[in-house]
């Protein structure tokens, strides 16, 4: 198969390889990809899944992406090519919760978004991130001064959520944003929501 027709799970685990992790035992050491917590994969459950995860309930797979000691790290949200990966990031974040783990992937094959939940909104990347990488990430000390500046506009969620969905026709109409907006699940800040944010902001920024 040529590789610009390899479908989302092809890539997907391509991607997880290059990163260093594994769906099987091997010389360089355990599985650290699962299913669900405690449940390794086997190789009727990835085949089950086609090259695009055609037979996956609602185009998407949750794996479980764990650190060294066994313990889930990361959630990776594996979507269908056609799906946007951004379209499942709520399930995803209250998965991640369940399970008080801190960081999301969320991918299509060729869409991806590395999302750690303590530092803000999902990031487009290039790569997925290494065991060793994530774990540096736990020494971080959040800089309260860039968090004080960020500038949080009404639709600093909705984009997150739909990159560029401001450039929609049925959102630059008037007449049809909000059913656009509905439509689309976008959360767009209420004026009060926006006020208690900006009041943090400046609390932090005084420390």
């Amino acid at each position: 198969m040529a590789a610009k027709e390899a479908k989302a799970r092809i890539k997907i685990n391509k991607l997880l390889e290059e990163a260093g992790w594994r769906f099987f035992d091997d010389g360089n050491g355990p599985a650290n990809i699962q299913l669900e917590p405690n449940i390794k994969i086997n190789e009727n459950e990835i085949d089950s899944f086609g090259e695009d995860f055609e037979s996956s309930k609602n185009g998407f797979v949750d794996f479980l992406l764990l650190d060294e000691k066994g313990f889930p790290l990361v959630v990776l949200e594996a979507k269908r090519e056609v799906k946007n990966p951004l379209d499942g990031k709520e399930q995803a974040r209250k998965y991640a919760r369940s399970l008080n783990v801190r960081f999301v992937i969320l991918s299509n094959g060729n869409l991806h978004y590395f999302w750690d939940m303590e530092r803000g909104n999902p990031e487009i990347v290039t790569e997925f991130p290494t065991q060793e990488s994530l774990g540096h990430r736990f020494s971080f000390t959040p800089d309260n001064k860039r968090l004080a500046d960020e500038i949080v506009a009404d639709d600093y969620i909705a984009i997150t959520q739909k990159p560029g969905f401001q450039d929609d026709p049925r959102y630059r109409n008037e007449e049809t944003r909000d059913k656009y907006l509905f439509d689309e699940g976008l959360r767009i800040l209420r004026p009060y929501q926006s006020k208690a944010i900006h009041a943090l902001q400046a609390w932090a920024g005084e420390d």
